[in-house]
């Protein structure tokens, strides 16, 4: 198991259950596509930047969301040169902020 699929894995469990993807500069839920968030209805609670072991251009980041109706879950974006812009421009407007403690450790 990679440290991304336990970090999600652990997300999951903490009831981050739901994942997003950016479309038309709003955060659109996957499991109900009529739910859609602008930046200000959400905030990322934490992240994880992940490199790939044998390619250090494969990296990705995980943002854990939790929306302003009670909705969390994941999104997942590539991080570098890789990332998609509209994401990392959306997230340049989202409320983030990082845990450190020991419980989030993959």
């Amino acid at each position: 198991m990679t440290d991304e699929e336990k970090i999600i894995n652990k997300l999951e469990a903490d009831g981050f259950t739901d994942q997003f993807k950016v479309e038309k500069k709003l955060l659109r839920s996957t499991t109900d596509p009529k739910k859609t968030y602008k930046a200000k209805e959400i905030k990322a609670v934490n992240f994880y930047r992940y490199e790939g072991n044998s390619d250090p251009d494969d990296m990705s980041i995980i943002y854990a969301i939790e929306t302003s109706d009670g909705r969390k879950g994941t999104l997942i974006d590539a991080y570098g040169r890789y990332s998609d812009e509209e994401t990392g421009a959306f997230m340049q407007d989202v409320e983030i902020q990082k845990k450190v403690s020991s419980k989030w450790k993959a």
